[in-house]
């Protein structure tokens, strides 16, 4: 929203961070005259490096596309915990079957029965292990 002050720094500012994070922003404007809002409307578009979609009364619409984010890739990390969910049937054919929620590590499995298994180490054979 642009107060009376007009388009100031702080406006600006705010309206570039809007755009960066929505892309299709709308702002109000509080003066009555036209031609200040015109003039504001090119401004902004000019300064923000937005496109003017719309100028509707006192509102006015731009628009920017949003800048691809860049993930960082991290070599170190290991997968995360996982949860499954278990379900448990009961011996007698009318009750409802028991959900049982499991967190599996990295390291551990999860078997048919529902078990959670730790990972064996990998066995070495006895030649190697002689030369260590």
């Amino acid at each position: 929203m642009i107060g009376g002050d007009g388009l100031t720094p702080a406006v600006l500012k705010e309206a570039n961070a809007a755009l960066s994070a929505h892309g299709l922003i709308k702002i109000r404007v509080l003066g009555d005259d036209r031609a200040a809002r015109e003039l504001m409307y090119q401004t902004l578009a000019n300064e923000l490096n937005a496109a003017p979609i719309q100028h509707i009364g006192k509102l006015l619409v731009l628009w920017r596309p949003i800048p691809e984010k860049e993930k960082t890739v991290d070599e170190d990390r290991m997968p995360g915990p996982r949860d499954f969910k278990v379900l448990k049937f009961s011996k007698r054919g009318g009750q409802r079957p028991e959900v049982k929620t499991l967190r599996v590590l990295g390291n551990q499995r999860l078997t048919p029965g529902g078990q959670i298994k730790r990972a064996k180490p990998k066995m070495k054979s006895i030649k190697k292990a002689r030369h260590d």
